[in-house]
């Protein structure tokens, strides 16, 4: 069974960083792209970044680019996104999310909540 876990979490700081990672177990993920997706209560779930695990190409939404950073670790089936000089706008619950299948996810992760004070 497929499992995406996100972890790393947490109450900061504004200017402070983060790492948040995603734990892929039970499947073969090197046909999918992997993405992180942020939700605020009442908001619409946005896109943050992505990266392609067979390529390692990258991609990003202009409200983090040159802060966030995506890669992954193969060995490790994990996918990891260092967030750098947060912002309290980047407070929501971060989700990562696979996909193959143009414009809809196979699987989700639960979540995992960065709040960062200003």
């Amino acid at each position: 069974q497929v499992q995406l876990v996100e972890s790393g979490g947490g109450l900061v700081q504004a200017g402070d960083s983060l790492r948040l990672s995603c734990a892929a177990s039970g499947g073969t993920f090197s046909p999918y792209t992997m993405d992180w997706f942020r939700q605020v209560p009442g908001k619409e779930r946005e896109f943050v970044a992505g990266i392609r695990w067979s390529s390692g190409g990258t991609y990003y939404s202009d409200s983090v680019k040159g802060r966030f950073t995506i890669s992954k670790d193969n060995a490790k089936n994990t996918v990891y996104m260092e967030m750098n000089n947060l912002k309290p706008e980047d407070t929501a619950v971060y989700r990562c999310g696979a996909t193959v299948t143009p414009g809809f996810f196979e699987y989700w992760g639960q979540g995992t909540q960065v709040t960062v004070s200003s």
